[in-house]
């Protein structure tokens, strides 16, 4: 991936598609602390074409807003050369643009949800909104379902068939490299964590239970999968030791593509890994990384024990290129085996170029 650390502002939007043509959502601010409401962020979109050798900019469809405001919209890449940007209002009423072209033009359109489709199709995104009461901010929703973001016209529509999760399912956006798409929430019946996976488009569903340390439901579960394995990380609040944001209170482990699960991490008190930020990396041989805040932690044999890699923090999400770390502000790498890295830079500024 060609780096590009020459473009204006900061990157906050950051996604591929398969071919390797992808979109940055890039931001430049301007305050000035003696009147802060004058200050002001100009938006930008960088596009790199599939082959190509450099980043371009091309125009936004994003006005300037008020600096106090911050920076808040959203870029879902929708396969090659397709993009949809969210204006950062939540709620059906909120603002979208779409592009088939690379982002040389944008049509604008809305978050509601817009009748049903039986499958996902390839370069959606999966995602939720409020089936009861409808249209509500997440806040006052009592229960979600299951909503694909199309590549075909940005527009969001209701998946036909969902597993049963309880009421709040939390999907991947995008799938595994074996096409698998997963959702994590809560078995029905016990109230635990449970996860379910789909291998033909979202037209049928295989629920699991999973073996949670707890007989509570978890925050969410983040699923990634490897070569040999599969990884399930349950988040949620811990007991005893320090404070944590983003807990994990275990990990899990499948060698048979989620029919069964073991437990091979239950996180204490003390020792690391407390946290996870994003997904777990899986690579060959029952190697796993944990992305944590203080730092990375590696184990050799699935889980069981952990050494620190002394690596700094990172935020890891699935794409369709591979996983995706995001370090420091400008400095991101790929993988698609969970060893090897191929790192890129964006919108660096002249202190971090």
């Amino acid at each position: 991936m060609p780096s590009a650390p020459g473009l204006p502002g900061w990157a906050y939007g950051l996604g591929f598609a398969r071919d390797g043509s992808g979109f940055a959502l890039l931001a430049a601010c301007v305050s000035e602390p003696t009147a802060p409401e004058s200050g002001f962020c100009r938006h930008h979109v960088a596009v790199r074409d599939a082959g190509a050798e450099e980043w371009v900019l091309r125009r936004s469809p994003l006005p300037e807003t008020p600096e106090t405001q911050g920076v808040s919209a959203s870029l879902l890449v929708l396969g090659p050369g397709r993009a949809l940007v969210e204006e950062g209002a939540t709620g059906p009423g909120g603002r979208t643009w779409f592009t088939r072209d690379g982002g040389r033009s944008w049509r604008a359109g809305d978050r509601r949800t817009v009748g049903t489709v039986p499958e996902i199709p390839a370069g959606a995104v999966l995602t939720t909104d409020c089936a009861a009461p409808a249209g509500a901010l997440p806040d006052a929703c009592r229960r979600e379902r299951l909503v694909v973001v199309s590549p075909r016209d940005g527009r969001r529509r209701a998946l036909a068939r969902m597993p049963l999760l309880g009421a709040h399912p939390r999907p991947a956006e995008q799938p595994e490299p074996d096409g698998s798409w997963w959702v994590s929430g809560t078995d029905p019946l016990s109230g635990r964590p449970a996860v379910a996976v789909s291998r033909d488009g979202g037209r049928g569903w295989t629920v699991a239970r999973l073996p949670s340390p707890v007989t509570g439901p978890a925050r969410y579960t983040a699923v990634a999968v490897g070569r040999d394995a599969v990884y399930a990380a349950e988040m949620g609040e811990l007991t005893g030791g320090d404070p944590v944001k983003n807990g994990m209170r275990a990990l899990h482990r499948s060698v048979d593509g989620g029919r069964s699960w073991q437990r091979m991490w239950t996180t204490g008190p003390v020792g690391e890994p407390r946290t996870l930020m994003g997904l777990p990396v899986p690579g060959p041989g029952g190697r796993v990384e944990i992305a944590g805040e203080l730092s990375g932690y590696g184990s050799a044999d699935g889980g069981r024990a952990f050494v620190d890699l002394k690596d700094g923090t990172h935020y890891v999400r699935r794409t369709p290129l591979g996983l995706l770390r995001e370090g420091s502000r400008c400095r991101y790498a790929l993988t698609a085996d969970g060893v090897r890295w191929s790192e890129f830079r964006l919108a660096c500024g002249e202190e971090e170029s």
